[in-house]
């Protein structure tokens, strides 16, 4: 079969189909499948890329390897410190990421695989149904490198889990384990790795045999509210994520991190 949808251009992720449902591998295990500017600006795309895709109706986003998304990498923390105009040019595509999550039709199913961290976070919860392995962890450590919780989390923790909880996770950054994060409502389930493949393609496909227009349109009135919440903070969180770019914590913690300390904030 032809597909009109050419997935070559993504350099950073791995696509494999299995009748109407496409797997979106996020594909670079040797990283822990870390975001830099490749990862990021495919992140930005690919979602607006498979809404055009003839021949899927359901997504799975995955990892490959031991991780999700572990969020940052470290050298592109690093480059956007040293040239911020990276961090200004990468901040409408951050909009992107977020409201392609948001406006894209067709259900798409969280394969949380491993953890799950910052980005990675916001990615993984902005799905519509989240299935982890009931080793993975997940959270948004974006204080933790001195960073405000700007590319998604702020949109969408408070509308899985309430503003306590939400404010609590991200103020302190803590990963949480997937059974607690099933617990609190954050995410759908949280399985046994064998049962992980099951889960996950038995709701694909119960979801691709069901009625499209139905389930299509039913997704899309629901994120009604997420995307007027988007629109509402999004340039905000950016903005003030933009600032702790290029505060001295922020270096101090990827400082840190390099030299595995625990990392000394001063405040600015």
């Amino acid at each position: 079969m032809t597909h009109n949808i050419d997935f070559t251009s993504f350099k950073t992720l791995a696509f494999e189909r299995r009748d109407r449902i496409l797997t979106i591998t996020i594909n670079r295990p040797e990283t822990y499948n870390s975001v830099d500017g490749d990862l990021h600006d495919d992140l930005a795309r690919v979602f607006y890329t498979v809404q055009d895709d003839p021949d899927s109706d359901i997504i799975v986003l995955t990892g490959a390897g031991k991780a999700f998304c572990a969020g940052g990498n470290m050298d592109w923390f690093q480059s956007m410190i040293d040239d911020p105009s990276i961090f200004e040019r990468l901040a409408p595509d951050a909009k992107k990421i977020v409201f392609g999550l948001l406006e894209l039709e067709k259900p798409i199913i969280c394969r949380l695989n491993g953890p799950a961290a910052g980005l990675g976070a916001s990615i993984a919860l902005l799905c519509d149904v989240i299935i982890a392995d009931s080793n993975a962890t997940i959270g948004d450590p974006h204080v933790k490198m001195g960073l405000v919780a700007g590319d998604g989390g702020a949109v969408i923790w408070a509308q899985l889990v309430g503003f306590a909880r939400a404010k609590e996770y991200l103020m302190t950054g803590k990963m949480m384990p997937a059974i607690e994060a099933e617990r609190i409502g954050l995410i759908n389930y949280a399985v046994p790795t064998d049962q992980l493949d099951e889960k996950v393609y038995g709701m694909a496909e119960d979801l691709a045999q069901g009625a499209r227009q139905a389930i299509r349109w039913t997704k899309t009135v629901a994120n009604i509210p997420l995307r007027e919440i988007a629109h509402q903070v999004m340039d905000a969180c950016m903005g003030y994520e933009m600032m702790t770019n290029l505060s001295a914590d922020h270096q101090e913690a990827v400082n840190a991190f390099r030299e595995k300390r625990k990392p000394k904030f001063v405040g600015r």
